[in-house]
């Protein structure tokens, strides 16, 4: 199994037990593979929920650019809700599962069609 299957795995583990889904396997894929190499970085791979330079980088470099996403109140909302669905106690908030829970909150699946 490659490292990037090791982490798939992981990712999907967090989505069943931490945030109560069940991940949809080829969609969580193109999330982590969208990622590039950041995955396979300690400081990149998580996303610093506390910082709010860090969420306004999900925001503008994530929902903006990538999903297409007009800016306004709403983007925040879905990043601190996602957050809560991951748990803020939760030490490692992985990026590609934060990703894979905004794709999905906003229903932008076919971005990575």
């Amino acid at each position: 199994m490659s490292k990037r299957d090791e982490l798939i795995q992981k990712y999907a583990d967090d989505l069943k037990n931490k945030c109560g889904m069940t991940p949809d396997m080829d969609l969580l894929t193109k999330v982590t593979i969208g990622c590039g190499p950041s995955i396979y970085n300690a400081d990149s791979s998580t996303v610093a929920a506390g910082q709010p330079a860090e969420l306004e980088t999900v925001k503008k470099n994530f929902l903006m650019k990538k999903l297409g996403l007009s800016d306004g109140p709403q983007l925040m909302e879905a990043i601190e809700s996602v957050i809560e669905t991951y748990g803020r106690s939760e030490r490692n908030k992985f990026r590609a599962v934060i990703y894979y829970m905004l794709t999905k909150h906003f229903g932008k699946e076919s971005v990575y069609k």
